[in-house]
């Protein structure tokens, strides 16, 4: 009975070893098949990002053929414009305008005034840089100044060569990084002359292309509007005579009106003609006196006259001349 019992437990033991290996290599084979699952689902995982990645550009093409009106807000457009209003004074319109034009973030590059006269009530030229964003705006209130009489604008589509200005500064300025990177690892005098001169060339033409690229962006961002202000046209009436009456009229005004400045010039000049007479005969005076004394002591003394007693034979001078009186009288 202890020899049953005992080889009934070795069969047990050696069950419950069968069983324990059985259990081992199938948590054994149930790991190494999640390890392989999990591998395969990573593997999966980054096909399909790698997928989504690769579609993602053809669905990104796709939408913008769909939709070929998407790119026009990166545009660069250049607008400029005309602008004449007839206002009642240009000189204060133009002041009025420029501080629109300031007050919206524009400037003023060029300004020129007309005063009035009589046959014109003056204006005035602006020229207008203003916001493109604000242009709108800017020119409803400018309208508000007076009667526009004619407005006008262009535009000038400059994306492709803002494009390829960008794509050229980008590449010039990579080429010139690399040449200063050569330059510094340069031992030979000869080689070093030559990427010097190189670089200064290209940092030249870099340059140049900046300057362009500031100028584009300039336009772009700042539209440009020529401003006019003026007023109206004087209206000049012909007022010449038609008939003999209106004629005799015109010549009685144009007389009276001579008389009228005559007398004018006449009051004006009268105390300076009195002064200088003053002043003329100061002068003419004394002179004159001078000269007087000047004759009476040049001139040589008068000789006497001899006193000769009458002959008896010559008969006196005043006789004679009392006979001659008589006998005229006895005559006449």
């Amino acid at each position: 009975m202890s020899t049953r019992n005992q080889a009934a437990s070795r069969r047990a033991r050696l069950g419950g070893a069968i069983a324990s290996l059985f259990v081992v290599a199938a948590v054994l084979a149930g790991c190494s098949s999640s390890s392989d699952s999990d591998a395969a689902y990573v593997d999966s995982g980054a096909d399909a990002e790698v997928a989504e990645a690769g579609a993602e550009p053809a669905f990104a093409d796709a939408e913008s053929a769909q939709n070929p009106q998407s790119p026009v807000a990166d545009r660069s457009v250049i607008i400029t414009g005309l602008m004449y209003m007839t206002v009642e004074d240009p000189i204060e319109s133009a002041d009025q305008a420029a501080d629109i034009v300031q007050g919206a973030g524009g400037r003023i590059d060029a300004r020129s005034e007309t005063a009035p006269d009589e046959r014109d009530g003056g204006s005035a030229s602006l020229t207008l840089r203003i916001p493109s964003t604000d242009l709108d705006a800017v020119v409803d209130d400018l309208r508000d100044l007076g009667t526009v009489d004619q407005f006008s604008t262009d535009s000038y589509d400059v994306t492709t060569e803002v494009t390829d200005l960008d794509a050229q500064i980008s590449t010039l300025r990579t080429s010139t990084a690399r040449i200063e990177a050569l330059l510094l690892e340069a031992k030979d005098i000869k080689d070093i002359i030559t990427l010097e001169n190189e670089l200064d060339r290209r940092q030249a033409e870099l340059e140049g292309l900046e300057a362009r690229q500031r100028g584009l962006e300039d336009q772009v961002s700042m539209s440009t509007i020529a401003l006019s202000l003026t007023t109206e046209p004087v209206v000049v009436v012909d007022d010449a005579p038609e008939t003999f009456w209106d004629g005799l009229v015109a010549g009685w005004n144009g007389l009276v009106a001579f008389i009228s400045v005559a007398l004018v010039i006449a009051g004006v000049l009268l105390p300076w003609l009195i002064i200088m007479g003053l002043i003329a005969l100061a002068i003419v005076l004394p002179i004159r006196a001078r000269n007087a004394r000047n004759r009476r002591r040049a001139a040589p003394p008068a000789p006497p006259i001899a006193t000769a007693a009458p002959s008896p034979s010559t008969p006196d001078s005043s006789q004679t001349a009392s006979a001659t009186e008589a006998t005229a009288d006895r005559d006449s």
